[in-house]
């Protein structure tokens, strides 16, 4: 890499952690800092921003906490500048009020040299505003598709723009097949979308020593524990587990849930998880541990035996690499790209979204069953980050080396 001119990329992503929120958008991050090892790179984080949400946040505390001007992440220069976002409504104006909040900022990344390719995470808002912003600078930009796009392509205000600035960008990253064949689907050039998932640190997880880790969290070394990570929003569906919880007590009445994770920026359902737990008469069997520092997350799988997600909507969660490559098997709803990561039976059981007998019969026969650990692992080291990171560094010096501004 080092024959050809470094091309400096800004990554722009509207999710992405700091001190207020660190636990949002850590998959962005991971993966683009990656990318920084060999190519400059910088970030710009809008925030959403409206004149009365101080007010709003005394009736809604976790509603839109903001994040600072400006850190400095591992060397890395991360500025949050404001976008005008009224919530629940003109989410049509989202793109270009972000695009018109990030751009005197791009500008001076230009003027100083640190600006060849905008790298937008999501389609909308962020994809569409890079597509201004590349039209308006005169630079290439790419997408990533994470997700969200499922939802939003079935929007009518939201979808034109979504499959406008795919179409428009020079290169687009899904992180599952799925989405990939939802957007071409719809019309978007297939020939310009590649699937690249997010890789795994299998340095950093790894499976610790079970007993010791059950004696730190106080749990019995014979009981069965199911964990599970995310935020606390209803699309993760903790409380679809937390539903099943009394029948599989009649099986196994030693049973722990252990629940990672806090409130991000679609919400925080602690308070209503937590009612439910005690409705169902489970407080002792349901842990909220909070958010977790991702050093320590090893330790919290090592202790479980099952990691469970019944989520409703996924691109590519990262979170079950995670697992397996501490030993764990996944149990999960055939959402998204979920069966492209659980993509095997020795991985784990993909059950319906919404079956609640299925989803007791899986966590069931997965304590039940005798999984292959070591299976498990290589697994999860065939995803690391090293080949997925080089093929996006590739395309980045292509489209560098390309007519100024050409997408």
């Amino acid at each position: 890499m080092d024959e050809v001119r470094h091309p400096h990329i800004v990554v722009l992503s509207s999710l992405f952690p700091s001190q207020v929120q660190p636990g949002a958008g850590l998959f962005v991050r991971e993966r683009m800092f990656r990318v920084g090892k060999y190519l400059p790179i910088s970030v710009v984080a809008p925030t959403p921003w409206f004149p009365l949400q101080s007010l709003l946040r005394r009736i809604k505390p976790h509603f839109r906490p903001g994040a600072p001007a400006y850190e400095l992440q591992s060397g890395v220069d991360v500025w949050y500048p404001r976008f005008l976002s009224i919530p629940s409504l003109l989410k049509k104006f989202d793109g270009l009020t972000m695009a018109l909040g990030a751009l005197s900022l791009m500008r001076r990344l230009k003027h100083e040299g640190r600006l060849d390719i905008i790298d937008a995470h999501f389609a909308y808002p962020d994809g569409y505003a890079a597509s201004l912003l590349s039209r308006w600078l005169k630079v290439p930009f790419t997408i990533t598709l994470r997700g969200t796009e499922t939802r939003h392509i079935h929007d009518e205000r939201l979808g034109k723009k979504l499959l406008q600035a795919i179409k428009q960008a020079a290169q687009v990253f899904s992180v599952s097949e799925s989405l990939r064949k939802l957007v071409v689907s719809h019309g978007a050039p297939p020939e310009r979308i590649e699937v690249v998932g997010n890789g795994i640190d299998t340095v950093r997880f790894r499976a610790l020593d079970r007993a010791a880790c059950r004696s730190t969290m106080g749990l019995a070394l014979n009981a069965r524990v199911l964990v599970s990570i995310g935020g606390l929003v209803p699309r993760k569906g903790f409380h679809r587990v937390i539903e099943v919880l009394p029948q599989l007590r009649q099986h196994f009445p030693d049973l722990v849930f252990l629940i990672v994770g806090g409130g991000s920026t679609e919400g925080n359902t602690r308070v209503e998880l937590e009612d439910q737990v005690k409705q169902l008469g489970l407080d002792d069997c349901v842990r909220f541990l909070g958010p977790i520092a991702s050093d320590e997350l090893p330790a919290v799988l090592s202790a479980a035996d099952v990691f469970v997600l019944a989520t409703s909507n996924e691109g590519w969660a990262n979170v079950f690499l995670e697992a397996m490559a501490c030993g764990l098997p996944v149990v999960t709803t055939n959402v998204g790209g979920n069966q492209e990561v659980v993509c095997e039976d020795s991985l784990g059981i993909v059950v319906p979204l919404g079956d609640k007998e299925a989803l007791v019969r899986a966590i069931k026969d997965s304590f039940q069953r005798s999984w292959d650990a070591k299976h498990i692992r290589r697994y999860a080291e065939q995803n690391s980050w090293d080949e997925r990171v080089q093929r996006l560094c590739g395309h980045f010096l292509r489209i560098s080396q390309g007519p100024r501004g050409a997408t």
